[in-house]
């Protein structure tokens, strides 16, 4: 069974993801040259951002409006560069999930695993639907309003005069087209980790299952053991090679918050601009929960399995098998948790924390 799907084509439609039936080398270059186009989409929307502050920015309020956009923008950059540089990476972690001892076997483990697959299919859905309707919003309202003046849709700095009307559309449509990419990258990005989440807990229950069989055939005690011990090692794995792209998630998603906080307060709910910022904060504030929310799942399933295997019938076993179950609660007593750059805990508490810090930040910017 094929796993994240939905991710998958959408990595293949922001040129970080090669389809398996473009084999030939026609087809290879046509990609490449598509993904060469993505990536200076991206990065020139940043730097025109970035030189705006440079050079432009001399007071709070500009500051602000471009600061919340450059670092969203960083953020899309950073990730399109990760899931560039870790194909191969990504490559094996899904491809292990397909293999023994992770391999569902029987019809109750496949039953299990397409329904965690679907769980991720339709949590992936639904953010992409939040993502994009937002760009939808944010296009719409320019359109109406700044388009209209004659303005970008953000601040920028340019190398060239603008005010031709060919000029202007095209770097409007840069603008706007650069934001969608951006959104679509943070989608697959933050869906890809989240769903390898996931699949860690549907390993774990998996395993469950099959430490629920050991009563009725105790040969598959070390099969179990194997398991459980290449859970930890895929979770580590799995932490290591995106614990840097988490990191700058949760740092910049802080000062973003903060930012927008104090755009809000400056617009009105008669603003057009209102809506957007809004719908844009809710954006934000997803994509630190979504992280924070699997991470805590990952390690409350951890420490559950320790309850389930407490929980299971050992008069009926004998002793070479509860000895291997000691082995394995031994293990599980230390929960699988995902860290950010070895600082911050991926949990509810840590998402609590940035909510604070970023409304403590707010306020020190209010103030000044």
């Amino acid at each position: 069974m094929r796993i994240l799907q939905l991710t998958f084509k959408i990595l293949t439609f922001i040129g970080c993801w090669r389809p398996e039936s473009w084999s030939s080398l026609y087809l290879r270059m046509v990609y490449g040259a598509y993904t060469i186009f993505m990536i200076i989409l991206l990065y020139t929307f940043l730097m025109s951002q970035f030189l705006d502050i440079i050079w432009n920015v001399d007071n709070a309020e500009d500051f602000t409006e471009n600061l919340y956009v450059m670092l969203a923008s960083v953020v899309s950059c950073s990730k399109m560069l990760s899931l560039l540089v870790n194909r191969r990476n990504i490559y094996a972690l899904t491809n292990i999930l397909i293999e023994k001892p992770h391999k569902p076997l029987q019809i109750d483990e496949i039953k299990i695993q397409y329904k965690f697959n679907k769980l991720i299919q339709n949590k992936t859905f639904w953010y992409t639907i939040l993502v994009e309707t937002t760009c939808a919003c944010i296009t719409m309202t320019s359109l109406f309003t700044e388009f209209r003046k004659g303005n970008l849709t953000y601040r920028a700095w340019l190398p060239y005069n603008y005010s031709s009307t060919i000029v202007f559309c095209f770097t409007y449509a840069h603008q706007l087209l650069s934001l969608t990419a951006g959104s679509l990258v943070n989608v697959a990005c933050d869906s890809l980790i989240c769903g390898l989440l996931v699949h860690i807990c549907c390993q774990i229950e998996i395993l469950e299952y099959r430490l629920s069989k050991l009563s009725r055939d105790h040969d598959v005690l070390r099969d179990c053991v194997l398991h459980h011990d290449s859970i930890f090692a895929y979770a580590h794995k799995l932490n290591n090679e995106f614990r840097m792209t988490i990191a700058m998630q949760f740092i910049v998603s802080t000062m973003v918050v903060c930012s927008n906080l104090y755009q809000m307060t400056k617009s009105t709910t008669a603003n057009a601009s209102y809506l957007p910022l809004l719908l844009y904060m809710s954006c934000m504030m997803t994509q630190i929960f979504i992280y924070c929310w699997y991470g805590n799942e990952v390690k409350l399933k951890s420490i559950q399995l320790v309850d389930n295997i407490f929980a299971m019938d050992w008069l009926t076993l004998d002793r070479n098998v509860t000895r291997g179950l000691l082995i394995i609660m031994n293990r599980a007593t230390i929960p699988i948790e995902f860290t950010s750059g070895y600082v911050f805990s991926m949990n509810l508490d840590s998402f609590v924390g940035i909510l604070k810090t970023s409304y403590s930040a707010y306020n020190i910017l209010k103030k000044m």
